[in-house]
This record gives structure tokens, C-alpha cells and sequence, in this order.
């Protein structure tokens, strides 16, 4: 017997294989020119403002004579001069209570509407009968205009008005002191607690019953279904709720402005504030004031992020990371 072996393959001329349809980097291009034209927009509302306001802050509108007598007009640089009056003296005192005002009613408002908000919810999704009819009533304080819910607010706080019918007082709401910023956090919560309850009851609404019916079975109560099942699970909507309505919180200005008045200590809020520095012509203050409210607000969301377990830019990350090496594997192949 003689023995045969196979003749060598060669792979000289063989057809190469077909390049894998998903490429990364030419999705990657792809997306970049769809998007472009967001881009272009979102540089002209935002970023232009944003460098505006920030070159405006630069600067301070001059009064006065010079030393030859002539009046003075028009703006002169002085750098962080703006910024540094607004923590000092007389400034420094009207900003540090705009601040904790504009804090107070963020922190306060948005505490009262997450709790009014859940158990809204709560009780819609629950609710047999009338689902549709609660839904759309529920909407109603949130659809009103700010500037008409306020008026509205003011006519109830009126020292002859509803509440003091109802508490048997002449509690003057609409001027200065606590009791304003009470009427404030109130019809605040009013009008926002209902889009809480919306967004909360929309995450509610994607919970399988399974998992519900499996807790009864394994003996566990209505509050441990709550704690262990429900807010670990509507913890997405939640999330958006929440950082929706504080960053509304921190920019609140019409609601104050319409049903207390401006220049009120009590409820002077920092959007206040800058608007009242810009009808006095005063743009550079105004335009710092501005941008302190904007860094708060961009520090705030940032720290909810964060701390409520979104952690967008290191899923970013992920991805990055594993886009490189599916490129390296498709390097390799």
C-alpha cells in the first residue's frame, strides 16, 4: 500500500470574506453628519449666548464726571470686578439672600412634590374606574400658564381672600416674611406636583404584575413590595422627574415675581435678581449674576447624576472601550 496526502491549499486568489456590515467608525461618520445640523443650532441658541453673557460680565456700565467735568457714558472693562461685588458689602448681602431663597424653595418645593407626586401615582395606577378622567383633571394645574396661576395664587392669599376664610386669619401672605415664601412653595407645588405624578406613573405602568404576585407569594407586605420592588424600579422616571423639576426649581422666577412682586426680600429669587439688575441697565452685573445661576444649575444636575446613579459619562466610557475592541478584534480576524 502506498500512502496519499492531500494536496497543500493555498490561499493565493481566494476571495476574501465579506467586510462585516456594522462598522463603527463609518456609523460613527455617519451620525456626525446627521447630527451636524443640531450642532449648528444648539452653538447659536446656547453657545453664543453663553460667550455673550460671559464678555458682558466683563464689563460695567459707567456714571458720572470725568476729571474734566464731562459726563461719562458707555461701558469700561473691569475684569472680575462684578463678580467680586457680588460677595461683598451691600451686593454681596442681596445676592446671599437671593441664593438661599432660590435653594430654599428648590429644596422644599421638590421634597413636597416627590412625596405628592409618588402617591399620586400610586393611587392612578391603582385606581379601577375613571383612570382616564383622573389623568387628564390632574393635568389641569400643570397646564395653566405660571403668570395665571399666580394671579390666581394672589387672589386666594389676599388678606380677605380664601385662605384666611378657611384658617379664620388675617395672615397677610403677599407681603414680606415667611409667610410669603409659604404662599410661594404652595402654589408651586400645586401646579408641578401633578407632572411628577405623571412621570412617576408612566415608570409604574412598565412593572410586570408578575413580580408583584411573586412577592405576595414569598409573603412579603405592601411597604417591603414598595421599598424592594417599586422605587428600585421606577427609579429611571423618577430620576427624570426629579432633575426635570430642580432644575425648573433653581430657575424660578415668574411664579415670586407675579404673586409677591419684585424687591421682596422674602421670595427674591437669583433669576430675580439678574432681571432686575438688567431693567436698570445694569448688563454687566446682571450678566454675572446670570452665569452664577447658570454654573449652580450645571453643578446641581451634575450632582444628581451622580449621586442618583446615572452615570452617563461612564457608560460613555463603556462603550468607547468596547468599540476599540470590537475594532481590534475585526483587526485580527
Amino acid at each position: 500500500m502506498t500512502a496519499t496526502t492531500a494536496p497543500p491549499v493555498t490561499t493565493a486568489g481566494a476571495p476574501k470574506p465579506p467586510a462585516a456590515k456594522s462598522d463603527p467608525q463609518r456609523h460613527g461618520r455617519l451620525a456626525a453628519l446627521l447630527l451636524a445640523p443640531t450642532f449648528v443650532v444648539l452653538a447659536l441658541v446656547i453657545a453664543y449666548p453663553l460667550i455673550s453673557a460671559i464678555r458682558e460680565s466683563l464689563y460695567k456700565k459707567q456714571d458720572g464726571l470725568d476729571a474734566n467735568g464731562f459726563v461719562v457714558k458707555g461701558d469700561k472693562f473691569v475684569g472680575i470686578q462684578n463678580y467680586a461685588d457680588m460677595f461683598s458689602g451691600e451686593t454681596g448681602d442681596r445676592f446671599w439672600n437671593a441664593f438661599w431663597n432660590t435653594t430654599f424653595f428648590t429644596v422644599t418645593s421638590l421634597v413636597l412634590e416627590i412625596l405628592i407626586g409618588v402617591s399620586m401615582a400610586m393611587v392612578m395606577h391603582h385606581a379601577l374606574r375613571g383612570k382616564g378622567l383622573v389623568r387628564a383633571s390632574i393635568l389641569v394645574p400643570w397646564a395653566i400658564p405660571t403668570a395665571v396661576s399666580a394671579i390666581m395664587w394672589q387672589f386666594i392669599f389676599r388678606a380677605d381672600g380664601v385662605a384666611n376664610e378657611i384658617l379664620h386669619s388675617q395672615i397677610l401672605w403677599t407681603t414680606e416674611g415667611f409667610q410669603a415664601k409659604l404662599a410661594v412653595i404652595i402654589a408651586d407645588v400645586w401646579k408641578t406636583a401633578p407632572f411628577v405624578g405623571l412621570l412617576v406613573l408612566a415608570g409604574l405602568q412598565i412593572i410586570p404584575n408578575d413580580v408583584y404576585e411573586a412577592a405576595r407569594v414569598d409573603g412579603a407586605s405592601g411597604w417591603k413590595q414598595f421599598w424592594r420592588i417599586t422605587l428600585p424600579l421606577v427609579k429611571p422616571a423618577l430620576l427624570v422627574a426629579i432633575l426635570f423639576r430642580g432644575l425648573d426649581a433653581l430657575r424660578m422666577f415668574d411664579l415670586p415675581y407675579v404673586m409677591i412682586g419684585r424687591r421682596k426680600e422674602s421670595v427674591e429669587t437669583l433669576s430675580m435678581l439678574a432681571q432686575d439688575q438688567a431693567s436698570n441697565l445694569n448688563i454687566g452685573p446682571a450678566a454675572a449674576y446670570a452665569l452664577v445661576l447658570f454654573i449652580y444649575v450645571a453643578v446641581v444636575a451634575y450632582a444628581f447624576v451622580k449621586l442618583l446613579g446615572a452615570d452617563i459619562l461612564g457608560d460613555a466610557r463603556a462603550r468607547a472601550k468596547e468599540n476599540k475592541e470590537r475594532k481590534a478584534r475585526m483587526a485580527t480576524a
